[in-house]
């Protein structure tokens, strides 16, 4: 009997049992997450995409036909970053792609017109030359169902290679672009007037003020809008009228069809109406002061009561 006693209690010795538990409790749990880890690493390793703008640059001169579009989008995207827009040898190749690019896929010359013009200023010459002579080009054949038929692009993918063009021309700094963008009001194409009138109130001089004074009666809101936020950038008032209605959340609800994206934060209405405010704000113009103290107080997106209060001190 004392041996059986004996033998059930070291059994029972925890001295014993401890590596044991420690396997089972400890070591393979962790285990369990080291491995984890490491598959999410390596996955992550694996979808990282460490190129730089030469690496895009030379896939979209050399890659295949879905891949060249891609990576122009992908390049237009580094230009958020400052290092890069600071970058000045990246802008002859800019230059030299889109050139290429002329009868190709018109994504690729859209995109890579956008980055072009987020390069910091001055712009090149070459660069102006090239997005001025992209401006003259009429791609548009005679209907929609030969572009489709012919190339496989639509005439939309075509008129965004010209949007591109002209913002970037905006972006340019260069006061003698304007006489180059100022022809192309009289389009009847609302988006190019729209982004026409945007580039003039981003170019210094004042050339283009004639032609954003007419905008102000366009029939399109957004071109009215534009020109007088444009035109406020220049410290003239004659847009004040059309900002007041800018400050006016029931006539932009009426004019404003596009819903509220609660899953993006997006609230193009709102968006209106912060353009102008900041607009106010930079004219410090007494006509305005009423609607935008009311906006600070009473408005019902916090976004606009916060632009209202900065456009307020801004105003004095």
């Amino acid at each position: 009997m004392d041996k059986l006693v004996e033998r059930e209690s070291a059994t029972r010795n925890p001295l014993v049992a401890a590596p044991a538990l420690a396997v089972q409790f400890f070591l393979i749990p962790l285990a369990v997450v080291a491995i984890t880890v490491g598959v999410y690493v390596g996955f992550r390793s694996l979808l990282a995409d460490n190129r730089g703008p030469k690496d895009y640059l030379a896939e979209v001169q050399n890659g295949g036909s879905d891949r060249r579009w891609p990576a122009a989008y992908e390049l237009s995207r580094l230009m958020d970053d400052p290092k890069v827009r600071a970058d000045r040898s990246l802008s002859q190749p800019l230059v030299a792609a889109f050139e290429r690019a002329r009868d190709d896929d018109p994504r690729i010359r859209r995109y890579l017109a956008l980055a072009i013009g987020r390069l910091d200023p001055p712009m090149a010459p070459e660069a102006i030359a090239a997005l001025s002579a992209a401006l003259e080009e009429e791609a548009k054949p005679a209907s929609e169902d030969w572009i489709s038929k012919f190339t496989g692009w639509s005439a939309s993918d075509i008129g965004e290679v010209r949007i591109s063009a002209i913002w970037a021309l905006g972006a340019s700094g260069d006061p003698m672009v304007a006489a180059r963008l100022q022809p192309l009001y009289a389009s009847p194409d609302a988006g190019i007037r729209k982004m026409v009138v945007y580039s003039l109130g981003a170019l210094p001089g004042e050339t283009q003020l004639a032609t954003l004074r007419r905008a102000l009666q366009d029939e399109m809101p957004d071109v009215r809008w534009n020109a007088a936020i444009a035109l406020a950038r220049h410290g003239n008032r004659e847009g004040v009228p059309v900002l007041r209605q800018m400050l006016d959340r029931q006539y932009v609800e009426q004019t404003v069809k596009r819903s509220v994206r609660q899953d993006t934060d997006e609230d193009p209405v709102a968006d209106v109406m912060i353009s102008g405010l900041r607009a106010a704000a930079s004219l410090k113009d007494d006509a305005l002061k009423a609607s935008v103290d009311s906006l600070s107080q009473h408005d019902r997106s916090m976004k606009v009561r916060q632009a209202a209060i900065e456009a307020l001190k801004a105003m004095g």
